[in-house]
């Protein structure tokens, strides 16, 4: 839709991919080359793959959904705020909050995207 924002494009293709949808749409929205970061993917073997990265996210879960709260954007940037919930591939439900960077090339296609969020959410808590 030619009058979305960049940031409700960016929502809407990650909430449809999360729940079933083709990588390809959210990865058309990144430029190549696109500097991809979130804080567990520092060992993915291509960060610039932006399809790969959105796999690699995507397949810790059985189901995720996002809601995006406050949101801000600029001429050549965006920033979201949200909270995910689901269940692990573990079986395990999860919920947590994060912050997502969007930096947009001349085109209007992202060309760095970093998120940050509660890590220690992923992790299997300690038997007592």
């Amino acid at each position: 839709m030619a009058d979305q924002t960049p940031a409700r494009t960016f929502a809407d293709a990650l909430l449809a991919f999360e729940s079933g949808g083709d990588v390809d749409e959210l990865a058309a929205l990144f430029a190549d080359g696109a500097e991809l970061v979130r804080p567990e993917a520092s060992g993915l073997a291509d960060p610039e793959d932006a399809a790969g990265f959105w796999t690699s996210y995507r397949d810790q879960f059985d189901e995720v959904t996002t809601e995006f709260g406050h949101v801000t954007e600029g001429e050549d940037h965006a920033t979201l705020e949200w909270s995910s919930s689901g269940s692990l591939t573990t079986e395990r439900s999860i919920t947590y909050r994060g912050v997502s960077l969007l930096h947009l090339d001349g085109d209007g296609r992202i060309d760095r995207f970093a998120t940050y969020y509660d890590t220690a959410a992923f992790l299997e808590p300690s038997a007592r």
